[in-house]
């Protein structure tokens, strides 16, 4: 028997939420660790536990709510999410997997659907990282045994501790969570003594789904991908009177580098590539003066690794090359490989749509999400939500509720079949 979730019911949570971080032009700003997220966590309390869900938090403010099956040596089935949000973010990115988790709690309780495991509903913090970098935080620290060896140092407890606050420069990260509200022993973190699978529901954040007409996306995995960063260095002088042919230009250097680097790759011609620079530093960073250096940021991402390695021989080639007098500089900043997900996890969800009747097709993720850390310990799948006009990450991001309630029941379905399948 297929089962679905209560569209009234979604609906209302996507409303409440939205309250906590109101930026006043239909999103939210709700940073890890804020008064606003402490109110999304005593909504999400308060509605757990009037199903009589069991709240645990742990040494990270990682919440756990979970209600019994009927093995009680069984190990938890785990769906997480995260309720923080970039600034100015919408209403779905991270806080739609936890509205779908607690759905399915409380379509399990309201229907008294027979379950054998546990089952828990999670919130994750610090994903977005937008207060305290890097983002997917906690989740990394707790998998942190089983990362492999070239993430590892990007989470690293300590220095994950001193994270400091990106807007009063001075909090560090521990401090915070030392006041926030939320805290725990560690002996609550999600591990593999008392979790056996996890799932994520999320929304798309692109256009795939809705270009196809597709409601949901079943997922198989999270692209590997690479970050750089090419830096140049000129001289700053006077912009009024050095004359031009004798100027280093860094700025302009860079310009040249970035429009031959796109030239370069677009011309292995794979479309399903994707690479941005997001970030370029200045300086002196002053309108009569002419730049003496730049850097600029190179994220890159493809399933394939022989792709990515393409790539990379491009973005190398450019180290000690002379742009308009300033030489570049190629410096690795880090990588991960491609993330698949657990094979059965991900027939569960195919199935499960197919047996709701809900339009589905397989997509990657070439987003990062805390699914990707926990599959290193636990078999882990996500299943994602069609996001309007691929638009996330700001105020314009939406999905229909009613695509989000089914995003909900498909991830209520596999869940009962993982339930079954595990012992």
């Amino acid at each position: 028997m297929a089962y679905f979730c209560d569209l009234n019911r979604m609906k209302d949570k996507i409303q409440t939420f939205s309250k906590f971080g109101d930026a006043g032009h239909g999103g939210i700003t709700r940073y890890a660790l804020s008064k606003e997220d402490e109110m999304a966590r005593d909504e999400f309390v308060k509605r757990m536990t009037a199903i009589g869900a069991k709240i645990e938090i742990d040494d990270l403010a990682n919440m756990y709510a979970t209600i019994d099956g009927s093995d009680p040596k069984a190990k938890r089935i785990v769906m997480g999410s995260h309720c923080d949000s970039v600034k100015n973010g919408g209403n779905y990115d991270g806080i739609l997997g936890v509205m779908s988790a607690m759905e399915v709690l409380e379509t399990i309780v309201e229907k008294n659907i027979p379950h054998k495991h546990p089952i828990t509903a999670m919130i994750w913090t610090n994903e977005e990282g937008s207060l305290y970098p890097p983002a997917i935080m906690t989740s990394g620290m707790v998998v942190y045994d089983y990362l492999p060896d070239n993430i590892k140092p990007s989470v690293e407890y300590s220095k994950m501790m001193a994270s400091i606050n990106v807007l009063d420069k001075t909090t560090t990260y521990k401090e915070a969570l030392a006041k926030f509200k939320y805290i725990g022993p560690k002996s609550n973190r999600l591990s593999r003594d008392k979790y056996v699978c996890n799932f994520e529901t999320h929304i798309e954040q692109g256009p795939i789904l809705e270009d196809a007409g597709n409601e949901i996306g079943v997922v198989d995995c999270v692209l590997g991908m690479f970050n750089y960063r090419l830096e140049f260095h000129g001289q700053t002088t006077h912009a009024g009177t050095f004359p031009m042919n004798k100027r280093k230009d860094a700025l302009y250097a860079a310009s040249l580098a970035l429009v031959e680097l796109h030239k370069k790759v677009d011309e292995l011609n794979r479309p399903e590539l994707v690479y941005t620079t997001g970030e370029i530093v200045c300086h002196p960073d002053v309108h009569t003066c002419v730049p003496d250096y730049v850097n600029f940021s190179l994220d890159v991402r493809h399933e394939d690794p022989k792709v990515l390695e393409k790539v990379l021989a491009i973005v190398k080639s450019f180290d000690g090359k002379e742009f308009t007098k300033c030489t570049c500089k190629v410096i690795p900043m880090w990588n991960r490989d491609t993330v698949y997900w657990d094979k059965d996890l991900v027939k569960f969800v195919k199935e499960s749509c197919e047996e709701l009747k809900v339009k589905h097709q397989y997509i990657h993720s070439g987003a990062g999400h805390d699914a990707q850390f926990v599959s290193y310990m636990l078999p882990t799948t996500m299943i994602f939500v069609q996001s309007k006009n691929g638009l996330s990450h700001c105020e314009d991001e939406y999905s229909d509720p009613e695509h989000c309630m089914l995003g909900a029941s498909v991830m209520l379905n596999a869940v009962l079949k993982a339930d079954k399948h595990y012992e």
